[in-house]
């Protein structure tokens, strides 16, 4: 395939012409953690969004920074996409992690006044009338002090470990005789991070300040000089070598090994004693690693067990999913209504139920015979798991496929894998190089007519909670095409066998990148042509050069390209001479947008019912098209075409109200709210939540039920 011809642009350095990852990331946190400086978002929703920011910022640091502190400690110089060394890049985002920090600390100040006034409190023990400080007292002496062990630290006691997120407090102690004395105690992790004060006020205290608080009830003897609350965050990535034996026992052995990574942050309270931070400094070999001393709060990810406090008064107006009109028409049968016609959900407004019914229909009819199904996050309570169980025991051919590399869900998992196996279902690990990130489910089904297989394919995980927050998308169809290439798929994953004339799909790490460079090329070529051309693009990433250069080739050529990125995003937008026909923007907003898509002109202007659709499992990064076994999935059905066109990339183009657009100097800004001609914003996730099921609005849209969204009108 021809590489693409870039005309050069002013000045040729890589950073005039990519953005780098992780600080595109450190943007992207950036925009969520806005969300919680809100003033007209609810309050509750607010410390959600903060608690959001702090947890994404906790992995980026476990993995991101770590990755980087590994390459710059080996001597390894590889530059980004921007050119920047490990080094530099690590310079950059330390000054902006420290930013971030002051940010989220501000916001949680502001909240915790706001919430106060409102009948919740996310106190200070000190600050406490006497009666809820003795009910503390008692809860300490009852129920925390069986917990915590102190482990004193001299030349016999060596210093105790502290596993990856652990926290802690450190006492500098003085014996009522003489002599002193340094004593840690680990706050165990199964222990609940705020604990509620019983009574009509909502008063929540930390672990760490009831521990800090009450410790002269476990140091009796002692007079305390000073403490320090700390938090220690590890390198948590894990490796798996290629020549690996037996990818079970190798993992279990990976995530013990992650509990002990190389430290990477260590988090201080402003007020920790010079002779704790000493210590602390010396015994996390710091010197590679970045401290921070807040004067707030630490481990800000744990203030989402407060938003779980029932105000509703607090919280955004509750919405429940629909269930999609096309199955209840046939009674719940989803196999009825795949055979009539394809059908598309647009999760979270309509319900994941519908995919649950899918496999549990089939586990429950005597008409199937066999159940295929890739799972790469399913959650902790999952009922597809429970479907695939009950199928495999009513002795249906049932096989899973379980990406143990799913970061942080290994350990869950191989919890799955094991009752699956327990149950007789087939479990195959799928590679040991690649993740298997593609969303597929396919079900063969005994029929009148012979076999017929119904397929299911999704952008997102099949993991019912994050199903009720992500925006994604699943494609049901019974087109025997599909079929026979998920079948291919699945072959390919299980037997090694590799997918050959492919009808339909196209799958990483074998023909996905080629398909999307070649219906890039397609549009350069249109527009060269004087040909109608253009490309619209909802991703959570794009990072990969290729992709990149193409849609630069294709700015040039005069192509209209409009991306909506959640998240990274590396290439540079309106850059005169290089992009100045790309537009940019980020949705963020109640819902997490995670669906991908892809549209192509095709010849007509976009949208048209004649260009080419797609939806993905893959963002439009190197790993996703080289160490992923994704699938790029064409919507052919004109009905499902017009609604993933029409609607949901159309809404989200058409978006102001949760939108952030990226300038050619590569800063993100918020787009104004009344950006329409008539001063009206749109705000597409109040439009999905309050237009009818997607999966019914070909008629709706026709007998005008549902607003038409157009590009020349903007409100809807």
């Amino acid at each position: 395939m021809k590489a693409p011809q870039i005309i050069a642009a002013e000045t040729e350095s890589p950073a005039s012409r990519y953005v780098n990852r992780e600080m595109s990331w450190l943007a992207f946190n950036s925009r969520v953690l806005a969300e919680a400086e809100k003033d007209r978002y609810p309050l509750l929703e607010r410390l959600r969004f903060l608690s959001i920011s702090g947890s994404n910022l906790d992995e980026f640091t476990m993995i991101r920074i770590a990755g980087l502190e590994g390459q710059a400690s080996r001597g390894i110089e590889s530059p980004g996409i921007d050119g920047a060394s490990p080094r530099e890049q690590l310079r950059a985002i330390r000054a902006e992690v420290l930013a971030l920090e002051d940010r989220q600390q501000a916001v949680l100040t502001e909240l915790r006044a706001r919430l106060a006034e409102q009948g919740i409190e996310i106190a200070d023990v000190s600050q406490l009338p006497e009666i809820p400080r003795d009910w503390l007292r008692d809860y300490f002496e009852t129920d925390i002090l069986p917990l915590i062990t102190p482990q004193a630290i001299d030349p016999s006691h060596p210093f105790p470990f502290v596993a990856n997120s652990g926290m802690g407090v450190l006492f500098a102690l003085e014996r009522e005789h003489g002599g002193e004395l340094m004593e840690m105690v680990l706050i165990p992790s199964g222990v609940a991070r705020f604990l509620r004060v019983p009574g009509e006020v909502a008063v929540y205290v930390a672990i760490e300040n009831l521990i800090v608080s009450f410790a002269h009830l476990l140091f009796q003897g002692f007079r305390i000089k000073g403490s320090g609350v700390f938090r220690v965050l590890r390198d948590s990535d894990i490796e798996v070598e290629e020549e690996a034996e037996d990818l079970v026992r190798v993992f279990r052995s990976a995530i013990q090994r992650r509990r002990r990574g190389r430290p990477v942050l260590l988090e201080l309270d402003e007020n920790c004693d010079p002779e704790a931070e000493a210590l602390l400094r010396e015994e996390f070999d710091v010197a590679s690693a970045m401290v921070i001393k807040t004067e707030g709060m630490i481990g800000l990810r744990h203030l989402e067990a407060i938003c779980a406090e029932p105000r509703a008064d607090l919280k955004f107006a509750p919405f429940s999913p629909r269930y999609p009109e096309r199955v209840l028409e046939h009674e719940g049968d989803c196999f009825a209504a795949i055979r009539e016609k394809d059908i598309v959900v647009h999760h979270p407004y309509e319900s994941f139920e519908v995919v649950v019914d899918f496999v549990t229909q089939a586990a429950h009819d005597p008409a199937v015979v066999s159940i295929k199904q890739t799972l790469y996050r399913a959650g902790d309570q999952s009922p597809i798991i429970a479907a695939l169980i009950e199928a495999a025991q009513a002795g249906k051919a049932v096989t899973a496929v379980v990406e143990l590399k799913a970061r942080f869900d290994e350990e869950r998992n191989l919890k799955w894998a094991s009752e699956l196996e327990r149950a007789g279902v087939q479990v195959i690990y799928g590679f040991v190089e690649w993740k298997t990130h593609a969303k597929v489910s396919l079900v063969v089904r005994r029929e009148d007519e012979g076999y017929r297989t119904y397929c299911h394919f999704g952008t997102g995980n099949y993991h019912p909670v994050s199903a009720k927050i992500y925006t994604d998308l699943s494609y049901f169809t019974a087109d025997p095409a599909y079929g026979r290439d998920a079948a291919k798929l699945f072959n390919f994953v299980t037997g090694y066998v590799e997918p050959h004339d492919l009808e339909r799909l196209a799958v990483s790490p074998l023909t996905l990148r080629e398909t999307l460079y070649a219906l890039i090329d397609t549009e350069i070529e249109n527009a060269r042509a004087g040909r109608p051309s253009g490309i619209w693009a909802k991703l959570n990433a794009l990072t990969e050069k290729g992709i990149i250069d193409r849609l630069y080739e294709a700015s040039q050529a005069g192509v209209e390209i409009t991306l909506v990125v959640r998240g990274i995003c590396s290439l540079r937008a309106g850059v005169p001479g290089l992009s100045e026909t790309i537009a940019v923007k980020s949705v963020i907003g109640r819902f997490l947008e995670h669906s991908r898509i892809w549209a192509f002109a095709n010849g007509a202007p976009l949208p048209s019912r004649t260009a080419r659709v797609f939806i993905t499992s893959a963002d439009a990064m190197g790993r996703n098209f080289d160490r992923r076994v994704e699938l790029l999935v064409p919507i052919t059905n004109p009905t499902v075409h017009d609604q993933v066109l029409d609607q949901v990339m159309l809404a989200n183009i058409l978006d102001t109200e949760r939108s952030w657009r990226l300038d050619a100097d590569g800063v993100y800004r918020r787009m104004a709210i009344g950006s329409d001609d008539d001063g009206a914003g749109f705000n597409c996730h109040a439009y999905f939540m309050a237009n009818p099921s997607l999966s019914g609005r070909g008629a709706a849209i026709e007998d005008k039920a549902v607003p038409r969204l157009s590009l020349r009108n903007r409100t809807a």
